[in-house]
């Protein structure tokens, strides 16, 4: 006999009937619709789990654009000679026309440089609060500074103080001279370093011992100098050795008796690399979007119920959900008509603003013949570099035209790529969401909470049955066992007999 709440329930002990497994059996049958509920909440589960997993090929995908050929620089690589590497180096930053350039170095830029007396006489035991107004090489108003320095600092404290402040200054003590150097990171001319105030003079002058006119810090005369030299004739100066022009990073290292050759010509090879690259993570891509669209799917593999699960090994339970789970996206029309629209994207010539239509074809990028690529690209690498060596900003505007209010004719290839994946990201997130949304925020969201209130109604349905079915056989039970007391009864009556 069983209690159930404050039913009683009898467990076959009069019938002899195992009415555990009838009530189980029976209830099987009844629980039939609401697996089939749960079945179809974990299918949309999934499928909602699949289409985010396409939002996020498609993502990367336009982060790998955004990195690469959506760049303006990615088509300027330049590869730059010196026909003197020990005096002047140069890369090139972002300089659209090949050049050569000769350049004579005069003098080095150096930085300005402080030495102290050798009579350091620092002592502890004041907190002070130091202010400087500094003025770097090239800058025309002087900063305000300020070191605090503690009562219990040590001279290796301060000289970390100075070089962490934004004195802009690497102080060092010298050991063999007994001097502290301080020397301005910053090359050129013009460095200067004021004292503020008498307290901050006072310690830099008389505990520190260096020198000061008036209130500016006296350097070494002549270390801070600027670099001088003659590019293609015309004498100039920079207050550093590392400076650009017209987009060419120059390094000077040495001073020169005759003048260095500088030459950038187009990187073909990095350009070439940055378009093989795109092609292949676009074909990449279409594959992976096709295998969605084409994955089979397999009707006699429903979802596992908790019950199929424990009677299934670890392998078997994965194997059959791979099976459960192809198909969820076969033939879907947002898939399938973003897919479409890239091939459209990739098709049609890119119109400049004088009228000319530029083809991926005119580059060596053509559609693969084969038709079971699916609009798969391939590259006829010669013709790319050809054209990369003739005039690269042409392919940049090829893959990165602006065009006039966005005008899709006009857009580049990475421009209409872009779009597209960012419209099939938005209609993918109304359909499956993101992990941002909840539920009620997007469509199979709302499929799964209309399934969850399906869910909980049957299951509300289904215990009343089960209670229904347990009356019915405790009244059974009841019934033989008054039925068993009369003939007991009947049989006393009798005598026994």
């Amino acid at each position: 006999m069983q209690v159930n709440n404050s039913q009683m329930r009898f467990a076959g002990l009069i019938s002899g009937l195992d009415t555990e497994s009838i009530v189980k059996e029976l209830m099987n049958a009844e629980r039939t619709p609401l697996v089939k509920l749960l079945q179809k909440k974990q299918l949309l589960e999934w499928q909602r789990d699949s289409y985010r997993e396409v939002n996020k090929l498609l993502k990367d995908f336009d982060t790998f654009i955004f990195d690469g050929i959506f760049r303006q620089s990615t088509f300027m690589k330049k590869t730059v000679s010196s026909s003197n590497e020990n005096a002047v180096t140069a890369r090139a930053i972002n300089s659209s026309a090949n050049v050569s350039v000769q350049i004579q170095v005069e003098q080095l830029a150096t930085s300005e440089v402080w030495v102290s007396g050798s009579d350091i006489a620092y002592t502890a035991g004041e907190a002070r609060t130091l202010t400087f107004y500094v003025t770097k090489p090239g800058q025309a108003e002087a900063t305000e500074v300020t070191v605090e320095i503690g009562e219990n600092d040590t001279l290796d404290d301060v000289i970390r103080k100075l070089n962490r402040s934004g004195l802009g200054v690497t102080v060092f003590y010298d050991e063999f001279n007994k001097n502290l150097v301080m020397t301005m990171n910053e090359t050129g001319e013009g460095a200067v370093i004021e004292v503020a105030d008498d307290a901050t003079r006072e310690f830099m002058t008389n505990q520190l011992k260096f020198t000061a006119n008036g209130k500016v810090l006296q350097s070494i005369e002549g270390s801070g100098k600027n670099a001088k030299f003659t590019i293609n004739g015309y004498a100039t100066e920079r207050t550093s050795n590392v400076f650009t022009i017209n987009g060419i990073e120059y390094t000077l290292k040495n001073v020169t008796n005759s003048p260095v050759t500088i030459t950038t010509a187009t990187d073909v090879d990095s350009i070439v690399d940055a378009v093989v690259k795109f092609v292949n993570e676009y074909n990449k891509l279409v594959d992976q979007l096709n295998a969605k669209l084409t994955e089979p799917k397999y009707r006699n593999y429903p979802p596992l119920t908790d019950e199929q699960k424990e009677e299934m090994t670890e392998k078997q339970i994965e194997l059959w959900e791979e099976k459960a789970k192809s198909g969820l996206l076969r033939n879907d029309s947002i898939i399938s008509n973003g897919l479409n629209q890239m091939r459209l994207d990739i098709y049609t010539p890119v119109e400049l603003a004088d009228g000319t239509k530029l083809y991926l074809a005119d580059f060596g990028i053509t559609v693969v013949k084969d038709y079971s690529q699916r609009g798969k690209l391939e590259i006829d690498e010669d013709k790319l570099r050809a054209k990369i060596a003739e005039d690269p900003m042409k392919l940049y505007e090829l893959f990165n035209n602006t065009g006039a209010n966005n005008d899709h004719a006009s857009m580049g290839i990475a421009q209409r790529l872009r779009a597209t994946t960012k419209q099939v990201t938005l209609r993918i997130e109304e359909r499956a969401g993101n992990s941002a949304r909840t539920n009620q925020q997007f469509v199979l969201g709302r499929n799964i909470i209309d399934i969850d209130k399906q869910i909980e109604r049957m299951q509300e349905r289904l215990k009343k049955i089960e209670e229904r079915y347990w009356r019915q056989f405790t009244a059974m039970e009841q019934a033989i066992q008054r039925a068993n007391m009369q003939s007991m009864f009947l049989f006393e009556q009798f005598g026994g007999y």
